[in-house]
């Protein structure tokens, strides 16, 4: 076996193809986790009783989850009408100014390094066989992984929140109502690691870099959502 044998299961290890449900997922989890524990410790630092912390939680989870996923398709169609709307406008261009288009193209190649003649060549190459496939791609930016999907994007946002949500939900089921602030922190801090550590271990990122950003933000919001709770039920 040679050393490009022993390596060749490296080389293909690509995760771009995972950016869109990973983005949309990752940000579900996340936000189901964060919102619903929050929203919880909120309630519970208002000295509520278990019933109102549950019902809470539930009406969190609930709006959350139809909520981001309505954002996150909204969102995402946006992008792809936007995508549609150039790749019209481009498609319209070829037909009207291929000349101009062409040499568009070749000026592309060459500020990426190729020499005038190179870029010549390989612009009329790629048009023969797609133009609009090749202006997409290296004009707009536009290619099959990662163009605009919004289905995708939704139902991969509404599955993350829904599990995401639901551990928050489990902890102020089970947690004693006297320690529900920490135990819900505590616990939401345990499940933001582990969801940056997946991301991160998904997306070929650093563990420790995501973790981190993660739960300092996390630790934000829920530190806010206590004081509030707090004022709230001190004033009451």
């Amino acid at each position: 076996m040679n050393l490009q044998e022993d390596y060749s299961h490296l080389l293909e290890r690509h995760y771009t193809n995972r950016s869109g449900w990973l983005r949309a997922a990752v940000l579900g989890a996340n936000d189901g986790i964060l919102s619903t524990a929050s929203l919880v410790i909120g309630v519970a630092a208002a000295a509520s009783s278990r019933d109102a912390i549950i019902l809470s939680a539930l009406a969190g989870l609930a709006a959350g989850s139809l909520a981001m996923a309505a954002g996150e398709y909204v969102s995402v169609s946006s992008q792809a009408d936007i995508e549609r709307s150039d790749l019209e406008r481009e498609k319209r261009e070829l037909e009207n100014i291929p000349e101009i288009e062409l040499k568009e193209l070749a000026k592309i190649y060459v500020r990426r390094g190729l020499t005038p003649e190179l870029a010549k060549q390989v612009a009329e190459q790629l048009t023969e066989h797609n133009a609009l496939e090749a202006h997409a791609r290296d004009e707009l930016g536009i290619n099959e992984i990662t163009q605009a999907k919004p289905l995708q994007a939704a139902m991969a946002s509404f599955g993350a929140f829904v599990v995401g949500g639901a551990l928050p939900l489990l902890v102020s089921i089970a947690a004693p109502i006297g320690s529900m602030v920490l135990s819900q922190y505590v616990f939401a801090i345990l499940f933001l690691t582990l969801l940056g550590t997946v991301a991160a271990k998904t997306g070929g990122s650093k563990v420790w870099k995501s973790v981190l950003r993660i739960c300092f933000w996390g630790t934000i919001a829920m530190g806010i959502t206590a004081i509030v709770g707090y004022l709230f039920g001190t004033v009451v």
